[in-house]
């Protein structure tokens, strides 16, 4: 597995016109600035996110601790059985934002039975929203672009790559890619 090189603060987080909000009306668009930027930036999203789980987890160490079990055991249970499993396979695939969100709603549940709701909101959503935020925000630069275009054979080999590969939000991308790619070579 291959880690993605850290970005520099200034392509991280750059001036305020290379931010713009999405095109709702185009999900599919929308959803490929998303899982670009995700692919992208994926270092500079795990630092941020473990930034945030260290704050957290000093805090309230035992509380980080099982709302990091509890929504480890779920995406676990959640990507077996969509391995396992035809309907739910069919309907991850159908249906992946959904699934997601079934996914964050069962975490929660579990951990409003254990008392720690706060402490996933704040460790472990709060990244993640943080993280969708600005994917969802941060235009695409002619390097992110040409990188992800250049990458697109190895992009499973990245830990974002795995957990997207995992969730189902990356196949069409990457056979959008291999199309590209063999196209350049024919020409």
């Amino acid at each position: 597995m291959e880690i993605a090189p850290l970005r520099p603060w200034g392509d991280f987080f750059p001036d305020i016109d290379r931010f713009s909000k999405p095109d709702v009306s185009d999900l599919s668009k929308w959803n490929n600035r998303v899982i670009s930027n995700l692919l992208y930036y994926q270092t500079n999203y795990f630092a941020a996110t473990i930034v945030v789980f260290l704050i957290v987890g000093f805090l309230n160490p035992l509380g980080m601790f099982l709302g990091g079990a509890i929504l480890a055991l779920v995406f676990m249970g959640s990507v077996w059985a969509g391995e396992n499993k035809a309907m739910i396979k069919n309907f991850k695939k159908k249906n992946p934002t959904v699934f997601l969100v079934g996914v964050m709603g069962v975490s929660y549940f579990l951990l409003s039975l254990c008392g720690g709701v706060m402490v996933f909101i704040f460790g472990i959503t709060f990244p993640m929203l943080l993280i969708l935020i600005h994917a969802s925000l941060r235009l695409r630069s002619m390097k992110n672009k040409l990188e992800n275009k250049i990458e697109g054979v190895g992009l499973k080999k990245t830990p974002m790559g795995v957990i997207l590969d995992l969730l189902d939000q990356q196949e069409e991308k990457i056979n959008k890619i291999q199309d590209f790619l063999e196209s350049k070579i024919k020409d």
